[in-house]
């Protein structure tokens, strides 16, 4: 994949007043991410550009350090939490000092508290609303959409992540890759941990299969990023969106689905491999009217149309006393080409009689392509 120049970039920030976004994506730590990030910033700066560093964060890396010297550093803020001093990126200072360019790293970590945002991609959202052009970094299994699919294939639940719509906003996406067995030669030599975490990374997370996924993941990423970039649906022909074939997706959610952020993701991946809008439509039929439902399936609901929004749909909520008559009318309505459902869970006998939810949709659903998903047992959760 070829590497987008510190000139190219350049260019953008020169452009409009919100800022601009380049990402470096990495499919684990070691590949580079960082290092490159700092080489971009010193030819920036070579070139006059007001270059600062926001968060950096080096894991001890001798090389990665060096980098360091000659650019200036925002200093961190520093919070108490739970009786522990905790580092951050100090957003105001960022913002009071508004330079050109700056450099964050780590964008799905969490932050403390304390902090004015959740998550560090929302500070670098706010620098650029604010016209501070941004270049950050991050590992690919940290998209939201990709959590069930690490699960079932590498067997790792990821906690820190960010939505997959901060990927699709950026102007630059470039991929840090790096030969399986050459990562396999840094962790050894002593380059990206410490001597003694050696042997268990390379029988947990390091594990050749893994990263082999892992990488594949990353150029796939990349891949659908340049196609978004340079209007996959323009090369077709496609002018607006309509039923069957391309179309806009949707993705169908009850009140208190089991498993509605698997749908919500692979709702987000489907929407980004067709380059095309989505929706996810509830609808509220009459008994599910928020004074009748409890507290705790309203916040489900509530928790899930955040998630949704995170992931980039445009969340619409129906009321019908028919969920399945809703769906369609606004998916022929508003040029829906795929639906997701999850398997209905309604008893044996309104399947065998052709009343569950799916059954009609699949029955009823003519001109629109139906996915059906169904759910794998949870595996245990495991920090990579």
């Amino acid at each position: 994949m070829p590497r987008g120049r510190a000139e190219d970039f350049l260019e953008l920030v020169e452009r409009g007043r919100r800022g601009r976004l380049k990402l470096y994506i990495g499919f684990a730590a070691g590949v580079g991410k960082t290092y490159r990030m700092l080489e971009e910033a010193h030819a920036l700066r070579q070139r006059g550009v007001d270059v600062v560093l926001g968060f950096v964060e080096t894991h001890g890396r001798a090389e990665t350090q060096a980098l360091i010297e000659g650019l200036e550093s925002i200093p961190r803020a520093v919070f108490t939490y739970r009786d522990v001093s905790v580092e951050e990126m100090d957003l105001d200072r960022v913002l009071a000092r508004k330079p050109q360019v700056v450099v964050v790293d780590e964008l799905a970590h969490s932050n403390a508290p304390p902090c004015r945002h959740r998550k560090r991609y929302q500070d670098v959202e706010e620098l650029l609303a604010a016209g501070i052009n941004v270049i950050g970094a991050f590992n690919v299994q940290h998209l939201e959409s990709l959590n069930d699919l690490l699960e079932r294939n590498i067997g790792v639940r990821v906690r820190e992540t960010l939505p997959d719509s901060f990927l699709k906003s950026a102007d630059q996406v470039v991929n840090l890759d790096l030969a399986v067995e050459d990562l396999h030669e840094r962790l050894r030599a002593g380059k990206i941990y410490a001597a003694d975490k050696v042997p268990g990374a390379l029988e947990s997370f390091f594990r050749q299969d893994n990263l082999s996924t892992l990488r594949e993941l990353a150029l796939r990423e990349v891949a659908e990023s340049l196609d978004r970039a340079t209007g996959t649906r323009a090369r077709t022909g496609e002018d607006s969106p309509k039923p069957g074939g391309w179309g806009r997706l949707m993705v169908a959610l009850s009140s208190n689905p089991p498993h509605a952020a698997t749908l919500l993701r692979r709702g987000s991946r489907m929407a980004g491999r067709l380059n095309t809008d989505w929706f996810v439509v509830y609808v509220e039929t009459p008994r599910e009217a928020p004074h009748l439902i409890d507290a705790e399936a309203q916040r489900h609901l509530l928790t899930n149309i955040e998630m949704a929004r995170e992931l980039g749909a445009e969340v619409v909520r129906l009321k019908s006393e028919d969920p399945v008559g809703a769906l369609l009318d606004f998916a022929r309505s508003h040029g829906v080409g795929h639906i997701i459902v999850g398997r209905s869970r309604q008893p044996w006998w309104r399947r065998m009689l052709g009343l569950a939810s799916d059954v009609r949709l699949l029955r009823e659903g003519e001109g629109i392509d139906i996915h059906v998903v169904s759910f794998h047992p949870p595996r245990e959760e495991r920090r990579p």
